[in-house]
């Protein structure tokens, strides 16, 4: 099982990127999904989270610019990211709590991380 996240890159201040990250393998089900990042120098923090029932959590330096959203067929989350500033610029990890068989084995699993640099 893996995640692979994609969509990160460079972007002037007030732009906007799509992030995604798609889960691969032997999944069972996925229950919550999130996004987290890591600036230079600093600890990992969550940015955005998604349950299975679509029930959303924001940081408070995202609330308003940022939408987290999924789509289970495709066993895919996605970060939305508009207004951005230049302290948004970080490693973004994708995350899930995944279960790979019945009866459930949950684990959490982590992407590998794609750099989204905001030029101001």
């Amino acid at each position: 099982v893996q995640l692979q996240a994609s969509g990160g890159g460079l972007v002037q201040a007030g732009g906007s990127l799509r992030l995604s990250c798609a889960a691969s393998g032997s999944i069972f089900i996925i229950d919550d999904m999130g996004w987290y990042r890591q600036a230079p120098g600093k600890q990992r923090e969550l940015v955005a989270a998604i349950t299975s029932g679509d029930t959303t959590n924001y940081s408070d330096s995202v609330k308003g610019r940022f939408t987290i959203s999924r789509d289970d067929a495709k066993n895919t989350v996605y970060l939305q990211m508009n207004s951005l500033k230049s302290e948004d610029t970080a490693v973004y990890y994708c995350n899930a709590h995944m279960s790979t068989g019945w009866p459930h084995r949950w684990s959490e699993y982590w992407g590998q991380g794609t750099l989204v640099t905001v030029s101001s």
